[in-house]
């Protein structure tokens, strides 16, 4: 039986956008990965608050990857209301899945400020990390900043996720 190649994708996902979509995608088409796995952070140890509830966060991304194939979300690091290490998760996914490969997914900004990770060595050995250029220079920053003064926010971020943050007065 092949082994599956996995791409792990974690953030905040405050809100989750194109930008996002768009790097898995890349990546996963590139290195012929399987699946792609979204995993929104309960809380991000190098972030404020979030705006969105953890549970509205993972609702947003379900959305936004409902429709895409070979993407899901994983929900542990939710599940365990503490500060999200990505070592933590990514033991956690190899144990549960042990006929599976697990690489990191990383935008080039990120992948710059892995040294400062939680056991960032132990972490590259076990997903080796694949990097990709973000093309939309989307920030989650700016796309709450846009919200909250009701601009415009289709191009930006997929339709199903946006509604969701319009019903429930998110940002």
């Amino acid at each position: 039986m092949k082994k599956k190649n996995i791409g792990f994708f974690g953030g905040t996902f405050d809100p989750i956008h194109f930008g996002h979509l768009e790097l898995a995608i890349s990546l996963l088409e590139k290195h012929s990965l399987d699946e792609v796995w979204f995993s929104p952070a309960y809380i991000s140890p190098f972030k404020e608050e979030t705006k969105a509830t953890p549970e509205q966060r993972k609702t947003l991304a379900l959305l936004a990857i409902s429709d895409i194939p070979h993407f899901k979300l994983v929900d542990w690091e939710l599940k365990r209301k503490s500060p999200s290490y990505t070592i933590d998760t990514i033991r956690h996914l190899i144990t549960e899945n042990p006929g599976a490969s697990f690489n990191l997914l990383l935008g080039e900004d990120t992948a710059k400020t892995i040294g400062d990770w939680k056991e960032s060595t132990e972490l590259l050995k076990l997903a080796p990390p694949l990097i990709g250029e973000r093309k939309f220079n989307i920030s989650s920053t700016e796309l709450r900043e846009r919200l909250h003064h009701k601009k415009y926010c289709g191009h930006l971020i997929p339709t199903k996720t946006l509604d969701y943050i319009h019903k429930h007065k998110i940002y």
